[in-house]
């Protein structure tokens, strides 16, 4: 069990449910990577490439990404990004082990945190769950929302 209380049993539960899954395990919490090292560093070695002696590095200033220049045509078809935040609480277990309460909690600072995003990350979020009929409406339009 990680310090969160997640089991490994809980952490191997959808690889064991869904054997063509490609990898079939998922940590119950950051902490999990420590507690669980002798197989996680395994499977992320293997799979992700990345040995456990690399150092990922982290740098949220999106003004340094080295991306590969676009042509204007193919510039022009970005219309917005989405950002994807289930792994950045540390409080927090991740997906396998995380309660209802403890989501609700993490949603609550995520959208704190997009209100105070300035300049080119300003943007609305929108809940699927409490989004207006008209705004889920242009969002499908738009393309950028599945309709199920």
């Amino acid at each position: 069990m990680d310090k969160h209380g997640v089991p490994f049993e809980q952490m191997i539960l959808s690889g064991a449910q869904n054997v063509d899954s490609g990898i079939g395990i998922y940590a119950g919490s950051h902490d999990a990577y420590y507690t669980f090292s002798d197989i996680f560093d395994r499977v992320i070695e293997d799979y992700h490439k990345h040995p456990k002696q690399a150092k990922h590095i982290s740098n949220m200033d999106y003004t340094q990404l080295k991306c590969p220049p676009l042509s204007a045509e193919d510039a022009s078809m970005i219309i917005s990004t989405r950002i994807r935040v289930g792994r950045n609480f540390a409080d927090f277990p991740l997906g396998p082990g995380i309660s209802d309460q403890q989501r609700k909690q993490a949603f609550e600072y995520a959208l704190r945190a997009t209100k105070e995003f300035k300049g080119e990350l300003a943007g609305k979020m929108y809940p699927l769950d409490s989004m207006s009929e008209v705004d889920r409406r242009k969002l499908i339009d738009d393309h950028f929302l599945f309709k199920e």
